[in-house]
């Protein structure tokens, strides 16, 4: 009994020592079930496999993938299962891990369409040798469908901002962010040279307080007008003027400033055309009835001079303050023809004119008088004609020669160049003028060229940069408005030391040139009846007595109705008819139709202190024989009564 009770303690350790064993083994059966519930319940198909890669074990998800039970999978090579292949993939990630003792991953896309992440992890013994793999694969279509539209969202908007024709700015804790490149080229720096730093170093220095204060205000939930006009500093210093269309947007999870940008310039520069052009439209018409007063004041000067030095000799006392007056009257006719010039409405005679003769004959002339300017001439090759003034367009050339000269004291090069071009309607629509054929004109001198507020003033009417008493300022003026009569315009290129280009375009003409006739010097005489229309006393008293000085009779009306009725009664015995533009109550268009209705081949030759445009172009093209410019000599009366009364 003794030796049985002896044994019971062993016995009880030995008993406790099996428990142990068993509940050991039971704990690692619960813990593997465990594992195995959870790998189950994964929707990533996990994969045990051996060196060969055949499969060990697989979850849940994996076999049903397969269609078949985890006992079926057991034993055969996964690539034979899954992908139906007799060899592994030439990127499997599973041969790779196990070759490199490191995890591998790719995306493989199968034949239907679908998108697999697929890692391969290497499995070691004890030892640390590789006797296997474990492969989890994951279905990410949906994901990678999500990846690509938003890839492609992101690559569509880029493209938006990067090829915009406005600049975009992103602006976080007042430091740049991001610019495209359209804002690179306006303000002239590169991304990388702008970014982290303050916006508010690119403004320009007047406008930072008002662009820093809008942009507080706008973060802080302000609100206020999201666009507005502002200025940016370039990199060479200059002021550009743009509009900011600012707003708020979240951007990494703070408030962050979107900017867009647009350059103001050409609007600013087209804005600045017009208002001078309709500046230039207002003074030139007030210029035109201020020239056509002058010029019938001028005509009765004219006039009783002219009558006067043709009952003298040379020898006569009174002779040569007579001339002197008929001079100083023909420089105030020189001064409204200017004015006539820079109105609207200001060509006299237009025929079709070869520039590069014009161009040629009045460098040449201006070279002989100015030695100390060298001339430099690029002319085009059967250049297109224009139709012109040819004096005006003289007076155009002659001007811009003499403004060089003067910004050259010293001497200096001149370069003259003509060019056949063609505008399309991208060149013309700021300028107001029809696309088509025009000859181009340089005019470059290398003086001193202006400053930019000069140069906005220069065709103005009696701005100078001359001192008081040297020219009327009216010489560039005129040279605008004569070419805008034309249907051309002119523009200046300068700046201070460099030098200045007028460049001029003036419509092209298919009609032939017409070779200028001179002009005979003596007063030609004639017979037969004219009838002497105007409403101004001293004309039709001067034009009375010149007119009979000719060898003409005359009969005098001093109004367009009182035209009418004196040619329906004499109309067989008048030859033709000087008939005064402007008159009160029937004017000169008006009379000269009803004329026309009395007798369809009434001869008249119209008069005016206004220019040939305008009225008198279209009674011309009615049929009307001719032009006379007021004042105008008795010599010049007499060549336009005969060239119509010869015809």
């Amino acid at each position: 009994m003794s030796t049985f009770l002896s044994f019971l303690p062993e016995l009880f350790e030995n008993l406790h020592e099996v428990e142990k064993v068993r509940r050991a083994a039971w704990e690692q059966q619960e813990s593997e079930r465990e594992k195995e519930a959870i790998l189950n319940s994964l929707v990533e198909h996990v994969i045990h496999e051996d060196k060969e890669m055949k499969v060990l074990w697989a979850n849940r998800a994996a076999c049903e993938s397969a269609g078949l039970t985890r006992e079926q999978v057991i034993g055969r090579h996964c690539y034979e299962i899954w992908l139906q292949r007799s060899d592994p993939c030439p990127d499997c990630p599973i041969v790779k891990a196990m070759e490199t003792c490191k995890p591998q991953e790719i995306v493989k896309y199968t034949s239907d369409g679908r998108a697999w992440f697929i890692r391969g992890y290497p499995v070691r013994d004890a030892n640390g040798n590789i006797i296997g793999a474990i492969e989890t694969t994951l279905e990410i279509t949906e994901r990678k469908r999500a990846e690509e539209a938003l890839r492609e969202s992101e690559e569509k908007y880029r493209n938006l901002v990067e090829r915009a024709n406005d600049g975009i700015a992103i602006i976080q804790d007042t430091l740049i962010k991001y610019i495209n490149p359209r804002l690179a080229e306006i303000c002239g720096y590169t991304f990388d040279e702008v970014a982290g730093k303050p916006f508010s170093d690119y403004i320009y220095p007047d406008e930072i307080p008002k662009v820093v204060d809008h942009y507080q205000r706008r973060l802080a939930g302000e609100e206020i007008p999201s666009i507005y006009e502002t200025a940016l500093r370039h990199r060479n210093g200059s002021k550009i003027d743009i509009e900011f269309n600012a707003s708020v947007i979240t951007y990494q999870e703070k408030p962050t400033g979107f900017v867009i940008v647009r350059d103001l310039t050409e609007r600013k520069h087209l804005e600045t055309q017009l208002q001078q052009a309709r500046k230039m439209e207002a003074i030139g018409t007030l210029a035109g009835g201020i020239a056509h007063d002058f010029n019938n004041l001028l005509m009765g000067i004219l006039g009783s001079t002219s009558l006067m030095l043709f009952n003298i000799e040379s020898n006569h006392p009174h002779y040569e303050g007579l001339k002197n007056i008929e001079q100083h009257v023909q420089s105030g006719a020189d001064l409204t023809k200017q004015l006539l010039g820079f109105a609207r409405g200001g060509r006299y005679e237009v025929k079709s004119i070869d520039l590069n003769k014009l161009i040629k004959k009045t460098s040449e002339m201006f070279g002989r008088t100015k030695k100390e300017i060298r001339i430099y001439t690029k002319y085009q090759k059967n250049i297109w004609p224009v139709e012109a003034d040819q004096s005006q367009i003289e007076q155009v050339i002659l001007n811009l020669y003499v403004n060089a000269w003067q910004a050259m004291p010293g001497g200096g090069d001149l370069y003259l160049q003509s060019e056949n071009v063609s505008l399309d309607e991208g060149h013309v629509k700021p300028l107001s003028i029809e696309p088509g054929r025009y000859v181009k004109l340089s005019i470059t001198d290398t003086g001193a060229g202006m400053d930019e507020a000069t140069r906005q003033r220069i065709f103005d009417p009696f701005f100078t940069t001359k001192e008081m008493g040297r020219g009327t300022g009216l010489g560039l003026a005129s040279v605008y408005g004569i070419i805008k009569n034309h249907g051309g315009i002119i523009d200046v290129n300068s700046r201070k030391g460099e030098g200045a280009t007028f460049t001029i375009y003036m419509p092209a003409s298919d009609k032939e040139i017409v070779e200028e006739k001179g002009v005979s010097g003596e007063t030609l005489k004639g017979t037969g009846t004219v009838l002497l229309v105007d409403d101004e006393d001293r004309i039709v008293d001067i034009g009375e007595k010149i007119l009979k000085i000719m060898g003409y009779k005359v009969l005098v009306a001093r109004s367009g109705k009182e035209a009418i009725e004196l040619y329906k009664k004499n109309q067989a015995r008048i030859d033709i008819v000087v008939l005064d533009m402007i008159m009160p109550e029937i004017g000169g268009g008006e009379a000269y139709d009803r004329l026309k209705e009395i007798n369809p081949h009434v001869r008249v030759l119209l008069s005016s202190g206004y220019s040939i445009n305008g009225e008198a172009t279209e009674i011309l093209e009615r049929g009307c024989n001719g032009f006379v410019q007021k004042p105008f000599s008795m010599k010049e009366l007499s060549r336009r009564i005969r060239d119509i009364l010869d015809k």
